[in-house]
């Protein structure tokens, strides 16, 4: 199956980003020359403990063809959104609504 040209750059984005993660985790192991708290020094900041997460269920839905769907509503997510935050599961008004039920 062939993907689209957009499904595609996303795809090399998430495939990028995982090989940072990881290498990232893999310098906070105490011993590895980071923090060992989780915190690399030269980072300055913790990462997201759930960002590798996120960024392989994006993969999963590329390989499954389900990349691009809202998971809220069904709807489709829009494909700016998708180029600047490609591990995203929800198209923006979702997501909006989600962060205001959150908050409040």
């Amino acid at each position: 199956m062939h993907a689209d040209p957009m499904t595609t750059r996303a795809r090399q984005m998430l495939l990028s980003r995982r090989s940072a993660l990881r290498a990232a985790r893999a310098d906070t192991r105490p011993g590895a020359g980071g923090g060992g708290d989780g915190c690399p020094p030269a980072r300055g900041a913790c990462l997201p403990p759930h960002e590798l997460e996120e960024v392989e269920a994006a993969l999963e839905r590329i390989a499954q063809g389900r990349f691009g769907g809202c998971e809220q509503c069904g709807g489709a997510i829009g494909r700016q959104r998708l180029l600047a935050v490609p591990e995203a599961r929800c198209c923006l008004t979702c997501a909006d609504t989600r962060a205001r039920d959150a908050s409040g």
